[in-house]
């Protein structure tokens, strides 16, 4: 397949895109400094820009049979709505409509999954503004007519792809451990491109 991943540079994006393509799959990785891609491999293409820039983003995005959506601005805001709607903007005059964004547990009705901590120490203190950026960009998702999942995943480990992880769980769920690791994500995020059982849907992923 033909993959375009925004946000290859992040910790997640840079995960999805060595998965993709160990396993045989065309990966365009959009990124603002070329620099920072540290593989090479014939198929992958880097294309520089700026998902702010409309422009570039539309250049970008052509016949393409997934978007993969993984920007990230930490603690920041905006980046990820304004990039996202740029993107959406795009994809909806070409040929591509299927469209993959990372956003995070505790956006929307996964709220209720989360602990004391996540709730009101850093959703509701240090990462109001990241989080605020998050429930925009998934409206926008939810609205944009294209074929749609979007992935949310609990905090992020730096451990391997087990592929033995929680996922689609109901926001009644609390036996869960709010991480995962980014190998994990992108696993999750790979299967997507193939199965249709999360279209339309927002799954949480979860230890």
């Amino acid at each position: 397949m033909k993959i375009l991943v925004f946000g290859a540079t992040g910790t997640i994006g840079k995960e999805t895109v060595k998965q993709l393509l160990e396993m045989g799959h065309s990966v365009t990785a959009f990124v603002r400094d070329p620099a920072k891609i540290s593989v090479h491999d014939r198929n992958l293409n880097v294309f520089k820009g700026n998902v702010m820039d409309k422009m570039t983003v539309n250049n970008a995005v052509s016949d393409y049979d997934a978007v993969v959506i993984a920007l990230g601005v930490g603690m920041k805001g905006q980046v990820r709505t304004t990039g996202t709607a740029n993107i959406i903007r795009a994809m909806k005059q070409s040929a591509t409509k299927r469209l993959i964004c990372l956003s995070s547990l505790g956006v929307g009705d996964s709220w209720a999954n989360l602990n004391f901590f996540w709730k009101y120490v850093m959703f509701g203190g240090l990462l109001r503004r990241a989080y605020a950026d998050h429930m925009r960009q998934e409206e926008l998702v939810k609205q944009s007519g294209l074929n749609w999942t979007i992935v949310r995943p609990g905090a992020y480990t730096d451990g391997g792809r087990t592929g033995r992880y929680k996922h689609g769980f109901p926001a009644t769920e609390k036996r869960l451990e709010l991480k995962i690791s980014r190998a994990d994500v992108s696993d999750f995020i790979l299967q997507q491109l193939s199965d249709e059982t999360y279209l339309f849907k927002s799954p949480g992923l979860s230890y």
